[in-house]
């Protein structure tokens, strides 16, 4: 039995072309479906997991008690370099003042002692200051570095034979510490509570601060070899 819709000999279930002008046989008033951006459903994730909600593609960084840290530890170190600095330079807190310290670089073997006085003792404040502002962090660190390998060196120098002694009072272990703080401070970065806090060596240290600790390595040894020039293993 044909349909009450039978409109030929062959009824057929296919799909009529569609034709933009509508003139075929769908009445002239057809028009396809908009396009609709598929949006998150309810059990679909927005983003990943610890997202923003203004930018859900921007993982949310939590980093704890680690800037606190690392402020604790810029700041510490920097503090002591003026401290040292202050008291080389002007005797505070019964340091030699600037007439000792020109004395005893030149008693080590140093070169152009009246310079290396205030620039050892100069270098020390502004390393400081600007740990403990942290800004140009890697860069103040690895003066620092240099400053205290250079230090460790004249130590080792000074000894009977260039003997290396580790542990006080007669060592080097408090030195070294420092050493190993500085390196660290290049390496990881100020943190974010200082003025270079939303700088790349800030955030994500890496080439930079590499290049940083060579420099603050070779800059120890060549203040050494150039301006000194002993060996200090004898």
């Amino acid at each position: 039995m044909p349909s009450p819709t039978y409109t030929g000999d062959f009824e057929t279930a296919a799909i009529p072309p569609y034709d933009p002008t509508g003139s075929r046989s769908l009445g002239g008033d057809y028009n396809p479906l908009p396009y609709v951006e598929p949006q998150a459903g309810a059990g679909r994730a927005a983003g990943p997991v610890g997202a923003d909600a203004d930018d859900p593609f921007r993982v949310v960084d939590r980093r704890g008690t680690q800037d606190l840290g690392l402020l604790i530890l810029r700041v510490g170190l920097g503090v002591l370099l003026v401290a040292h600095g202050l008291r080389q330079l002007f005797g505070w807190w019964g340091g030699q003042g600037l007439t000792g310290f020109r004395s005893s670089i030149a008693d080590a073997g140093y070169q152009h002692a009246d310079i290396l006085t205030y620039a050892a003792g100069g270098g020390q404040i502004a390393a400081g200051l600007l740990l403990v502002l942290g800004l140009f962090t890697p860069l103040a660190a690895a003066g620092a570095l240099a400053y205290l390998i250079n230090g460790v060196l004249a130590g080792v120098s000074s000894q009977s034979q260039g003997r290396f002694d580790f542990f006080l009072p007669d060592g080097h272990e408090f030195h070294l510490m420092l050493i190993v703080v500085a390196a660290a401070i290049v390496l990881v970065g100020p943190g974010r509570y200082g003025l270079d806090g939303d700088r790349g060596w800030a955030r994500r240290p890496f080439i930079g601060s590499i290049v940083a600790l060579l420099l603050g390595i070779a800059g120890g040894v060549a203040m050494w070899v150039f301006l000194n020039g002993a060996n200090p293993l004898g």
